[in-house]
């Protein structure tokens, strides 16, 4: 059974981002990211994961990055609802932190009922079928034998693995995410499981609107690059008068 999201009475707007891979070297995005909750018009923002570009577990919330980082989002919880899915760059982050910025914990995939429609959100990646090495790694590192081991490892040592990854070529990240997209056969199948007709995710960093046949269609979030020259970024936003993609 599908998770489910009931969006109460009071909720006119509901703001959709994701893939803003927040860190030290991304203060536009930041800055960008706390200007929009503070003035978006929405009841109610819905992040669908890789927030941070890298989260090496709730201890590390107290370092000076990510303590303000949990500063603003609780800041921003306290004018809307605040809801985190787990991407496949986060997927440590836990309840402490949770708890720290406000935010509520959405399951991947949710059916968001809202404005009489259904929607299905997922992060993306666990739908990228292609990508067999991938689906392989992610089954290790979702697992709560892999997740304790790494969690008992010294913060320090983390963060070294996390400022690895940073270094990482972002030139070779963008190929890994160009060689595969979301099966579209299994987006179907999820969308009939989930009695909706509209998926949106994000993960791929292709903003793009699908049509997947039978009335069903996938919408694709971009990633947030404020530090980028041009910039980049969108936000999704819900309402009685259906979906429009925005600039934040």
């Amino acid at each position: 059974m599908i998770p489910r999201l009931a969006a109460p009475a009071h909720w006119q707007q509901i703001d959709l981002l994701s893939d803003l891979h927040l860190g030290p070297d991304t203060p536009g995005t930041l800055a960008r990211l706390e200007r929009h909750l503070a003035s978006t018009p929405a009841q109610a923002v819905l992040l669908l994961g890789d927030i941070f570009e890298v989260w090496v577990g709730d201890d590390a919330r107290h370092e000076p990055f990510e303590a303000g980082v949990a500063a603003m989002l609780s800041a921003a919880a306290a004018r809307v609802d605040l809801f985190f899915m787990h991407g496949n760059r986060d997927f440590l982050l836990g309840a402490d932190m949770l708890a720290a910025c406000g935010m509520t914990a959405l399951p991947d995939p949710t059916v968001l009922d809202a404005f009489g429609r259904h929607w299905l959100l997922v992060h993306g990646d666990a739908l990228c079928l292609d990508d067999t090495a991938y689906q392989a790694f992610r089954r290790q590192v979702r697992s709560p034998q892999w997740q304790a081991q790494v969690l008992a490892q010294p913060l320090e040592a983390r963060q070294a693995l996390g400022r690895q990854m940073r270094a990482g070529s972002r030139a070779a990240q963008a190929a890994e995410l160009m060689a595969t997209d979301l099966d579209a056969e299994a987006c179907r199948a999820l969308l009939r499981e989930a009695g909706a007709t509209t998926m949106i995710h994000g993960h791929t960093h292709r903003p793009a609107e699908h049509d997947l046949g039978d009335g069903m269609s996938r919408i694709v979030l971009s990633d947030w690059d404020f530090d980028a020259t041009p910039p980049r970024g969108d936000i999704i936003r819900l309402s009685h008068t259906g979906l429009e993609r925005l600039s934040p």
